[in-house]
Protein backbone atom coordinates (compact mmCIF):
# COMPACT_ATOMS: atom_id res chain seq x y z
CA UNK A 1 0.00 0.00 0.00
CA UNK A 2 2.69 2.34 0.83
CA UNK A 3 4.50 1.79 -2.40
CA UNK A 4 1.16 2.38 -4.37
CA UNK A 5 0.89 6.33 -2.14
CA UNK A 6 4.34 6.76 -2.84
CA UNK A 7 4.00 5.71 -6.38
CA UNK A 8 1.13 8.41 -7.19
CA UNK A 9 2.86 11.20 -5.07
CA UNK A 10 6.02 10.75 -7.92
CA UNK A 11 3.66 10.81 -10.54
CA UNK A 12 1.70 13.93 -9.21
CA UNK A 13 5.04 15.65 -8.34
CA UNK A 14 6.51 14.89 -11.85
CA UNK A 15 3.00 16.17 -13.91
CA UNK A 16 3.17 19.12 -11.82
CA UNK A 17 6.48 19.87 -12.51
CA UNK A 18 6.77 19.12 -15.75
CA UNK A 19 3.88 21.24 -17.39
CA UNK A 20 5.13 24.50 -18.84
CA UNK A 21 3.31 27.62 -17.96
CA UNK A 22 1.80 29.01 -21.11
CA UNK A 23 3.65 31.91 -22.86
CA UNK A 24 2.66 35.38 -22.07
CA UNK A 25 3.69 38.27 -24.75
CA UNK A 26 3.84 41.70 -22.58
CA UNK A 27 4.39 44.94 -24.19
CA UNK A 28 5.97 47.64 -21.66
CA UNK A 29 7.71 50.99 -21.18
CA UNK A 30 5.40 52.58 -23.47
CA UNK A 31 5.50 56.62 -24.53
CA UNK A 32 4.24 58.98 -26.61
CA UNK A 33 4.85 62.67 -27.14
CA UNK A 34 4.13 65.58 -29.71
CA UNK A 35 5.62 68.35 -30.87
CA UNK A 36 4.27 71.35 -32.19
CA UNK A 37 5.87 72.28 -35.80
CA UNK A 38 3.62 75.14 -36.11
CA UNK A 39 0.47 74.18 -38.73
CA UNK A 40 1.24 70.15 -37.57
CA UNK A 41 2.11 68.10 -34.91
CA UNK A 42 4.68 65.53 -35.10
CA UNK A 43 4.10 62.51 -32.56
CA UNK A 44 6.44 60.17 -31.72
CA UNK A 45 5.86 56.39 -29.62
CA UNK A 46 7.59 53.69 -28.77
CA UNK A 47 7.24 50.72 -26.62
CA UNK A 48 9.22 47.29 -25.54
CA UNK A 49 7.92 43.75 -26.25
CA UNK A 50 8.75 40.31 -24.50
CA UNK A 51 7.36 37.07 -24.60
CA UNK A 52 7.20 36.54 -28.42
CA UNK A 53 8.60 33.38 -30.34
CA UNK A 54 11.86 33.00 -31.92
CA UNK A 55 13.90 31.01 -34.40
CA UNK A 56 17.57 29.88 -34.53
CA UNK A 57 19.46 29.22 -37.51
CA UNK A 58 23.02 28.96 -38.05
CA UNK A 59 23.94 30.69 -34.76
CA UNK A 60 21.44 33.57 -35.90
CA UNK A 61 17.96 34.30 -33.72
CA UNK A 62 14.97 35.73 -36.05
CA UNK A 63 11.64 37.21 -34.31
CA UNK A 64 9.14 39.08 -36.10
CA UNK A 65 6.04 41.18 -34.76
CA UNK A 66 3.20 43.08 -36.06
CA UNK A 67 1.53 45.99 -35.12
CA UNK A 68 -1.00 48.64 -35.46
CA UNK A 69 -1.55 51.43 -34.02
CA UNK A 70 -4.66 53.03 -33.17
CA UNK A 71 -5.33 56.81 -31.66
CA UNK A 72 -8.41 57.79 -29.38
CA UNK A 73 -8.95 61.39 -30.18
CA UNK A 74 -10.22 63.60 -27.09
CA UNK A 75 -13.92 62.78 -28.33
CA UNK A 76 -13.81 59.60 -27.97
CA UNK A 77 -13.43 58.51 -31.50
CA UNK A 78 -10.95 55.45 -32.00
CA UNK A 79 -9.16 56.08 -35.37
CA UNK A 80 -8.29 51.81 -36.06
CA UNK A 81 -5.16 50.68 -37.74
CA UNK A 82 -3.86 54.54 -38.44
CA UNK A 83 -0.39 52.94 -38.64
CA UNK A 84 0.81 49.32 -39.85
CA UNK A 85 4.00 48.03 -39.67
CA UNK A 86 6.04 44.56 -39.39
CA UNK A 87 8.86 44.98 -36.96
CA UNK A 88 12.24 42.03 -37.38
CA UNK A 89 14.85 41.37 -35.76
CA UNK A 90 17.75 38.75 -36.40
CA UNK A 91 21.11 39.30 -33.83
CA UNK A 92 23.19 36.46 -32.34
CA UNK A 93 22.46 36.30 -29.13
CA UNK A 94 19.05 35.44 -27.62
CA UNK A 95 16.05 38.14 -28.55
CA UNK A 96 14.94 39.61 -25.46
CA UNK A 97 12.99 42.50 -26.14
CA UNK A 98 12.30 44.00 -29.29
CA UNK A 99 11.47 47.75 -29.43
CA UNK A 100 8.78 49.46 -31.14
CA UNK A 101 8.51 52.73 -32.17
CA UNK A 102 6.56 54.87 -34.85
CA UNK A 103 6.20 58.64 -35.87
CA UNK A 104 3.62 60.35 -37.83
CA UNK A 105 2.19 63.64 -38.24
CA UNK A 106 -1.03 65.08 -37.83
CA UNK A 107 -2.88 67.91 -39.23
CA UNK A 108 -4.46 71.37 -38.34
CA UNK A 109 -7.58 69.28 -38.30
CA UNK A 110 -6.97 67.56 -34.71
CA UNK A 111 -7.54 69.66 -31.99
CA UNK A 112 -5.97 70.78 -28.71
CA UNK A 113 -6.74 67.85 -26.00
CA UNK A 114 -5.84 64.51 -24.35
CA UNK A 115 -5.06 61.69 -27.23
CA UNK A 116 -4.41 57.82 -26.61
CA UNK A 117 -2.39 55.86 -29.01
CA UNK A 118 -3.02 51.80 -28.53
CA UNK A 119 -0.30 49.82 -29.85
CA UNK A 120 -2.18 46.30 -31.09
CA UNK A 121 0.65 43.89 -31.21
CA UNK A 122 0.48 40.36 -32.44
CA UNK A 123 2.85 37.21 -32.97
CA UNK A 124 2.63 35.34 -36.06
CA UNK A 125 4.51 32.61 -35.00
CA UNK A 126 2.19 32.32 -32.44
CA UNK A 127 -0.51 33.90 -32.56
CA UNK A 128 -0.24 35.77 -29.65
CA UNK A 129 -0.93 38.94 -28.55
CA UNK A 130 -0.30 42.16 -26.49
CA UNK A 131 -1.95 45.43 -26.10
CA UNK A 132 -0.20 48.87 -24.58
CA UNK A 133 -1.85 52.19 -24.23
CA UNK A 134 -0.04 55.64 -23.56
CA UNK A 135 -1.65 59.38 -23.54
CA UNK A 136 -0.03 62.00 -24.72
CA UNK A 137 -1.37 66.10 -25.16
CA UNK A 138 -1.83 68.62 -27.69
CA UNK A 139 -1.61 71.71 -26.06
CA UNK A 140 -0.66 75.13 -27.02
CA UNK A 141 1.99 75.40 -24.24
Amino acid sequence: MKLIIIFFLVVIIFFSCSQEEPAKMEAFSTQAFAFDLGDTWEVNASTRVKGFKQTEEENKFFAALTYDIDLVIPEGDTLKSLISRVQEKEDTERINEIPLETQFELDSTYSIGEYKIIFNIKDPGTELTATSAVSFSLSDE
